[in-house]
């Protein structure tokens, strides 16, 4: 693999989404065509992965079994990888990808209380250890979170935003564990902060891994 794999992770309503929706101006400006922006569950341009991501989704089934749901996530991402980013990668393309592996550990594995270990094992066999070159993780209390979803977001509420305060506290306990495990990987943004200043610290973090220059 030649280029760089980013993925952008934290509970629901950290910003993540919106920060990178400001970053890739920059970044189009100095990479072009060279620049792909993915998002989990599903992908850019991948039926399989889409198809996956319309269901485990959709609130239409909210008694979905959660080893189903962690499978489905699994699947997806195996999709992901071998049909977009591995592929893109190869070509020497910068992948930034809105979610990734550590989703399913901390929201699966911790939220829905499979066992992180379970589930990591899990995408181990779908990946095959594939992992990003780094994780910018943006940390928000999800009492905090949970409240800028029900203020701000108009049109897309999943099943995950219908879970209870409790389901979301173990996500972001795990997300904590896993920054504690890894943290040459991954880099830790207060989500808390103005915005503008979420924005410069992500920036930076992309920065110094791409090693490239505003």
């Amino acid at each position: 693999m030649v280029g760089k794999f980013i993925s952008f992770e934290g509970p629901e309503g950290a910003g993540k989404t919106s920060v990178l929706k400001v970053l890739m101006p920059r970044l189009q400006k100095q990479y072009g065509s060279q620049l792909l922006i993915t998002r989990e569950p599903g992908g850019t341009d991948n039926p399989v992965a889409e198809a996956i991501r319309d269901v485990v989704l959709s609130p239409a089934y909210p008694t979905m079994d959660i080893r189903t749901e962690a499978l489905l996530y699994a699947a997806s991402r195996r999709e992901h990888v071998q049909k977009t980013i591995k592929p893109a990668l190869a070509a020497n393309k910068i992948v930034l990808s809105d979610r990734f592996v550590d989703s399913s550990i901390a929201y699966q594995g911790a939220g829905r209380e499979l066992g992180m270990d379970n589930v990591r094992a899990l995408n181990d066999f779908a990946l095959e250890g594939f992992l990003p070159d780094c994780t910018v993780y943006f940390n928000i209390r999800p009492e905090i979170g949970l409240e800028r979803i029900q203020a701000h977001r108009q049109n897309e509420i999943n099943r995950l935003d219908l879970d209870s305060i409790e389901f979301h506290q173990r996500v972001s306990a795990g997300y904590h564990q896993l920054a504690q495990q890894d943290p040459k990987r991954i880099v830790v943004i207060d989500a808390e902060q103005p915005l503008e200043q979420v924005i410069e610290d992500a920036w930076q973090a992309v920065n110094r891994v791409l090693k490239m220059e505003e």
